[in-house]
């Protein structure tokens, strides 16, 4: 199924969650905020919150650093 992740067109496999998708494209969950079509998923969902086709995701990391 094709998503959008982060402005950018996506396949991935049916059934996907947020877990999975971040577990795909290596990024720590700890580290992140996942907006999915304009809502914020809590991290205790991301297991439980299953992509659809179509899907429009948004994922921020945070970082660390400053001057």
């Amino acid at each position: 199924m094709n998503i959008t992740l982060n402005g950018e067109k996506q396949e991935v496999p049916n059934g996907v969650t947020v877990h999975d998708l971040l577990d795909l494209v290596k990024i720590q969950h700890q580290r992140v905020a996942v907006e999915l079509n304009r809502d914020i998923v809590k991290k205790d969902r991301y297991a439980a919150t299953t992509i659809k086709d179509g899907d429009v995701l948004e994922v921020v990391s945070f970082m660390a650093g400053g001057s």
